[in-house]
């Protein structure tokens, strides 16, 4: 099951799944695009897919997307939590409702989904489960997009401590958290023009962060940061005073983000 699988890394995962025989369920807003891609990896790589179409701002969505899993019959050997959004801006720059919608997805429903997949997974003694972060979550978080980072910080955490508790049931938990990625992510929060004036060799593309995070899942990574230069960032981000951490991250953020 991927979250988020009409475009972008999300969809990158379930090109990854497919080629590795596994059977997918895709679940996004847009069912025409879910299902342009479904029937892609159908003719590519003979696998059978399943279209739910979902959105997982709906308190209740995660619920109705597991009983429908159900009623058709499926087991989930294998969750990638990928769906996800960020709001630029300062946070009374929006109303409420738009937050809550926010943490809905990336904080709620990502826990839910795993809470629902776990007890399958546990008793048939095998089960990969990759949530999507972000190396925002490793590093001091700078003003703008407010929730992002917060709530990618939840999704490492959480992701680091139910490793622990499930690997000797054979289920591995990964934190995925790339850096800047080749997607729709810039596009939908407004930032494109500003991000495309980043250096070249600060991006991935979706491909390419998607198998990064099959192999680290199979490997039983709790967290795995995509690429050598945003590890090297994530590490000194460990090891450097936080004071002048946060100062760069500040003097950056000017260029990217909105007000």
């Amino acid at each position: 099951m991927i979250t988020g699988a009409s475009s972008g890394i999300g969809e990158a995962f379930a090109e990854v799944f497919a080629r590795e025989g596994f059977d997918l369920v895709l679940t996004a807003r847009r069912e025409s695009r879910l299902g342009t891609v479904a029937a892609r990896l159908e003719s590519r790589y003979g696998v059978r897919t399943h279209v739910v179409p979902m959105d997982l701002a709906d308190r209740d969505a995660p619920a109705t997307l597991w009983a429908e899993v159900e009623r058709r019959g499926l087991a989930v050997d294998a969750l990638v939590n990928n769906a996800g959004y960020g709001i630029p801006g300062a946070l009374v720059a929006s109303e409420w409702p738009r937050h809550a919608a926010l943490l809905q997805v990336m904080v709620v429903a990502l826990t839910e989904l795993t809470y629902r997949a776990l007890p399958g997974m546990i008793a048939r003694g095998f089960g990969r489960i990759i949530n999507v972060a972000s190396l925002a979550a490793l590093v001091p978080a700078p003003a703008g997009h407010t929730l992002y980072a917060a709530s990618k910080a939840f999704v490492v955490k959480f992701s680091e401590a139910l490793a622990s508790e499930v690997r000797p049931s054979g289920v591995h938990v990964t934190a995925l958290c790339p850096g800047f990625t080749r997607t729709e992510f810039h596009d939908v929060t407004g930032t494109r023009a500003a991000v495309t004036q980043l250096p070249g060799w600060m991006w991935m593309d979706a491909p390419e962060v998607a198998r990064h995070g099959f192999e680290a899942v199979s490997m039983g990574a709790p967290v795995h940061v995509t690429g050598r230069m945003n590890r090297t960032i994530a590490l000194l981000a460990r090891y450097l005073p936080h004071r002048l951490l946060v100062a760069a991250g500040r003097r950056s953020a000017r260029r990217y983000r909105k007000s």
